[in-house]
């Protein structure tokens, strides 16, 4: 089965891209290279030892969304993960954030109405939930008023597949993304930042490399353990997997509903400092860090509740915590070598 991999060059596409072709898929990507690097084709190729098909289209293209799919009348299914997706910059340019993230979307599910079934996998992420009242966060939390442009694209782009799939014969699997670390274990693909990480991880390992001077811990005055902001950190591997799971629910016909929605997580709150903790034990080195204000935007704590995923998709989050940052350590002592 052909399947559409939408910015499968990025972090978390290249991951589930491999693990499609492991499944036996084929695996059709298209990204502009906006935030990503041909080069990253050659890493899948290496893990999988099969080159997938490229083709280099910018979504907001939507004469060459058509032709695509002119082109590949085979489309199977779709993962759908070209977006941009820094905060701080679609506060700064929401204009670029709707275009990217919402046409695209539509230019998307405009073709895919127009076949008999049609499986549509959407990154989404837990942003949606803005600061969750209960912790660890469910499905069924409220979906909050987003804290930036970025994250009312997802909340948004939900919408309109919900809509879509009302009205067509697409069925659809929103995934809600905590916070995607690591890298695969081979250390031939992982994640490929342009310019200064918006991302605690990266910014801790080129931190402890040499590219940064010191990490800045954003707040300690929270009302957490420690006092620093909490996440649920997930291996990008495990989140990868999901993404195959879940199409295959989806080709498989066992969904219960037109739209299904997912939180993808490990169900275990971190700290900023336990991250930190965590990076030292695994590298035996001290990294160089200074407390500063709290960033505008970011939330006490997120952590998922997995109990839908785990039951439901039959899917689990195994890497541990350490085991996520040794894969980005390693990674990152990769690409600078």
């Amino acid at each position: 089965m052909k399947i559409l991999v939408t910015g499968g060059l990025g972090f978390i596409g290249s991951h589930t891209v491999v693990e499609l072709q492991n499944k036996g898929f084929e695996v059709l990507i298209v990204d502009n290279l906006y935030n990503s690097s041909i080069d990253v084709l050659k890493g899948i190729e290496s893990i999988s030892g099969i080159a997938p098909h490229y083709k280099n289209i910018d979504m907001r293209d939507k004469a060459a969304v058509q032709a695509l799919f002119k082109e590949y009348s085979d489309i199977a299914g779709v993962i759908h993960f070209a977006a941009s997706k820094a905060v701080g910059e679609s506060v700064e340019n929401p204009l670029l954030y709707y275009e990217n993230n919402i046409a695209a979307l539509v230019y998307l599910l405009q073709e895919l109405q127009q076949k008999d079934a049609a499986s549509f996998i959407f990154s989404s992420s837990c942003t949606v939930y803005g600061q969750a009242e209960k912790m660890p966060i469910t499905e069924d939390a409220p979906v909050q008023q987003p804290m930036s442009p970025y994250g009312n694209t997802k909340k948004v782009g939900e919408e309109i597949i919900r809509d879509t799939a009302k009205a067509s014969s697409i069925n659809a699997i929103l995934l809600r993304y905590f916070n995607p670390i690591g890298a695969h274990p081979t250390a031939a693909i992982g994640e490929l930042p342009i310019g200064v990480p918006q991302n605690l991880v990266p910014f801790i390992t080129q931190t402890a490399i040499g590219l940064r001077q010191e990490l800045s811990v954003f707040g300690d005055d929270y009302p957490t353990t420690d006092g620093t902001a909490v996440r649920d950190y997930i291996h990008v591997v495990d989140l990868a997997k999901a993404h195959v799971i879940a199409l295959e629910r989806l080709l498989e016909k066992k969904n219960s509903d037109k739209v299904e929605t997912f939180n993808l997580g490990t169900g275990t709150g971190s700290s900023v400092l336990e991250v930190i903790q965590s990076f030292e034990r695994v590298s035996g080195q001290k990294l160089p860090y200074k407390i500063v204000p709290r960033r505008e935007g970011d939330v006490t704590e997120a952590y998922a509740n997995t109990h839908k995923a785990n039951t439901v998709l039959g899917w689990k989050a195994e890497s541990t915590l350490d085991e996520a940052i040794a894969s980005a350590w390693k990674w990152e002592q990769k690409i600078r070598s």
